[in-house]
């Protein structure tokens, strides 16, 4: 983003098919000083197509839409130019979309049951830089994520050029663990914890701590029973 968000609002586009969903997120961002809607889409194409227009910061992303669905257009938009950061909604009832939508590039899930000022606040999280919403949101993704079986595997991937100890902390946030926690469980620091994922974000080229737990996913560090 080339302006800081203490400079303007939050440009959100909502995508998503159902017009009484997004009259509802429109509806409350309306009401909000520091976030504006830049856009609505009834799916993806238009999403992508109003990112290039307005300059979006964050897009709100249903998953299943008609014609280009929610992850092919979070590809799309986290694979240009215009830094725009996609969160998902899901209802977490189809684990090949949820990891379809991480392995494109999405910085975060919304669940659709959550309340409308907790929605808000996981948007300006995302439009801040950090991927992960809220501790809780992340462990029942990735207990969604990993607890069920999948109908194609997960292509394995290599974790080699770490530590030891910074595979632990790997393994951690592949379990959906915040810094604190993973300080806690390995008797470190809080910042020496952050120390650790930054280095883990450089040496595996993740743009964020979503792309770490896929890599912990895809490496095996990440229990999948």
């Amino acid at each position: 983003m080339s302006e800081t968000t203490a400079e303007r609002p939050v440009r959100v586009v909502l995508a998503d098919d159902q017009p009484l969903v997004r009259t509802a997120l429109r509806m409350v961002i309306t009401d909000t000083a520091d976030l504006v809607v830049a856009g609505e889409a009834a799916n993806g194409a238009e999403a992508v197509r109003l990112v290039e227009e307005t300059g979006a910061d964050v897009v709100v992303m249903d998953l299943r839409m008609p014609g280009t669905d929610g992850i092919e257009a979070t590809r799309l938009i986290t694979a240009g130019t215009t830094g725009a950061r996609v969160v998902v909604l899901t209802t977490f009832d189809d684990d090949d979309h949820v990891y379809g939508a991480l392995h494109a590039g999405a910085s975060g899930f919304l669940v659709k049951d959550m309340a409308l000022d907790d929605i808000l606040a996981a948007v300006r999280v995302v439009a801040s830089g950090d991927a992960l919403i809220a501790p809780s949101v992340t462990r029942r993704l990735i207990k969604e994520f990993t607890g069920r079986p999948r109908t194609t595997p997960a292509p394995r991937r290599g974790v080699e050029g770490i530590t030891e100890r910074e595979r632990e902390v790997l393994t951690l946030v592949g379990r959906g663990l915040s810094n604190t926690e993973v300080a806690a469980e390995l008797h470190i620091s809080v910042a020496t914890a952050k120390t650790y994922v930054t280095r883990l974000l450089a040496k595996l080229d993740a743009r964020d701590r979503v792309q770490l737990v896929i890599i912990a996913y895809e490496a095996g560090l990440v229990s999948t029973g």
